[in-house]
């Protein structure tokens, strides 16, 4: 069946505005341009317009659906299959959010009682979830399925009072951290505070036992391999913040 930019628009429920842009930044060309010079969209069109529409979901930006659509090993089944996947992820979240309002409505009117890990589970949920596609590949080669599941095991019965010590761990980190900076110096009392207190951060999520001084130097070296890491050091702190926390760590792990 064919449609003009007007039905098409109509049936997937976009703008015709949207479908002219598509068309002038060549994401979604139509068929065929008719005697009246309007545009007409057949059933490729209208697939196309779906997986555009599937990675607009999936928060893809245009130049990213372009350029997966228009690959030369681009398979639509793979990439359904993986949309399902995510989809299927991102409705777990949800229904988990809708349990945690469900459940903080009934304590609040008496109904049930709410626990502290109850309260923030749909949180963390998404946390773990964003932690897992950011950096799930890196970490269980670098750790281990079973180290990664006791991680996150972990951190899915933290209590309120323990997350809260690490936001203020965090935040004392970063400001011991940004003054080592200052000093160009990870062997300054303000660069091996850091170090220590990124320890005690971990001591958070690593599973009881599991730290070791090998370990956290590996760790810190992380955050320098892995530029997602850096940057984040260096939004939260400032640049050479990945590399500064690593020389510190450094330090502090060769000390007896």
């Amino acid at each position: 069946m064919s449609y003009t930019i007007k039905q098409l628009s109509q049936l997937a429920g976009v703008s015709g505005r949207t479908l002219r842009f598509y068309d002038k930044i060549d994401l979604l060309k139509p068929e065929s341009i008719n005697a009246s010079g309007y545009r007409i969209y057949g059933p490729k069109q209208v697939d196309r317009l779906q997986q555009i529409l599937f990675f607009r979901e999936l928060k893809f930006s245009l130049k990213e659906i372009k350029d997966i659509l228009s690959a030369t090993d681009f398979n639509l089944v793979e990439a359904l299959t993986e949309q399902h996947k995510k989809l299927s992820e991102e409705k777990e979240r949800l229904d988990q959010l809708i349990a945690t309002v469900e459940k903080t409505l009934a304590s609040q009117k008496g109904e049930t009682f709410m626990t502290d890990q109850e309260k923030f589970a749909g949180f963390k949920k998404k946390m773990l979830d964003q932690n897992e596609q950011t950096y799930g590949k890196e970490i269980r080669e670098k750790y281990g399925d079973e180290a990664v599941k006791q991680f996150n095991q972990q951190f899915a019965n933290m209590g309120k009072e323990d997350y809260e010590a690490t936001v203020v761990i965090q935040k004392a980190m970063f400001k011991n951290l940004k003054k080592a900076l200052e000093r160009n110096d990870p062997a300054s009392s303000y660069a091996q505070k850091a170090a220590d207190l990124h320890r005690q951060w971990l001591s958070y999520f690593w599973p009881k036992g599991t730290y070791s001084k090998k370990a956290h130097a590996g760790l810190a070296q992380m955050y320098v391999d892995d530029p997602r890491f850096a940057k984040y050091y260096e939004k939260n702190v400032a640049e050479g913040a990945a590399k500064m926390l690593r020389d510190a760590v450094r330090i502090y792990t060769s000390q007896s």
